[in-house]
């Protein structure tokens, strides 16, 4: 049965990353988010084309504004952008732990470093850069708070989902097999889920970016102006709305960075010890 599963669930992968990178080349949205949604459909399949569909896609010309500024799907805009970014180094690790032969806590720290090199230095802080006056040094210090806390709310669900997945399902650490991908994908989806909240907190005190509209200069829709351009993102001279840029000082957090930073720590300690229970190995 669980073949079986596989199998459909593979299939409908397929379908739906055919789907997303056909169809997300007419949606006003900016380059490295597009790039995002079509590894997170490569990554959770049909969950990822359904989420693009409902959070994204622009439903009528000249709509997308209006239609992403909903604050829920601008949470889903920076938890994507997590996932897919960090994704890359956590499957990057496992594969090098299961060509190694690491396994347990070191394979997960493995996977927590180059998931977190790669979203913070590429996703997050290269293609960022433009929002932080082009400077990649400081896009990397506006960008590090935000990575860290989703990072650890995504790894903190992933990590026991994937023990625990590998003890029922067989040749799930050899990534020559589908068993081994279809591990991986069940895990990034449940990071996402738990990566969400903390990303909704990010988004709403302005430590995250959420959904981006970018239009030509001259396409933009009625009544909603260019807030921001950037040019390392997209064509000279777009119009681009709905962008959270980084904190200023002055602004009081509720809850403080500080506590939301212990609480994924936390997080991310519950979802290590609980992969690291006997029953999990």
């Amino acid at each position: 049965m669980l073949d079986g599963v596989m199998l459909l669930w593979f299939l409908l992968a397929a379908v739906s990353l055919l789907f997303v990178a056909i169809d997300i080349r007419s949606t006003p949205e900016s380059p490295v988010m597009k790039w995002g949604f079509v590894l997170l459909t490569a990554y959770t399949g049909v969950v990822g084309a359904f989420l693009y569909i409902l959070g994204c896609r622009e439903p009528l010309p000249g709509t997308h504004e209006q239609y992403t500024a909903a604050q829920w799907r601008q949470t889903l805009g920076s938890t994507m952008h997590c996932v897919a970014g960090d994704g890359v180094g956590i499957l990057a690790g496992a594969v090098i732990s299961s060509v190694l032969g690491i396994s347990g806590i070191a394979e997960m720290v493995l996977e927590y470093i180059l998931g977190f090199a790669f979203g913070w230095s590429i996703f997050q802080a290269l293609f960022m850069r433009d929002m932080a006056g082009g400077s990649y040094v400081s896009a990397l210090k506006s960008t590090f708070m935000a990575e860290l806390l989703s990072m650890n709310l995504l790894m903190a669900g992933m990590m026991p989902t994937m023990m625990i997945l590998r003890r029922h399902v067989p040749a799930a650490d050899n990534p020559l097999t589908p068993n081994f991908w279809f591990v991986m994908s069940m895990a990034l989806l449940v990071g996402f889920i738990l990566a969400y909240p903390m990303n909704w907190w990010l988004v709403a005190n302005h430590l995250k970016h959420g959904m981006m509209t970018v239009r030509p200069a001259t396409a933009g829709a009625p009544g909603h102006a260019a807030e921001a351009a950037m040019s390392g993102m997209a064509p000279a001279g777009p119009a681009m709305s709905h962008m959270s840029m980084p904190m200023e000082g002055g602004h009081t957090l509720r809850p403080p960075i500080a506590m939301m930073a212990l609480l994924s720590f936390l997080a991310l300690a519950a979802g290590l010890a609980i992969a690291l229970l006997p029953w999990a190995q």
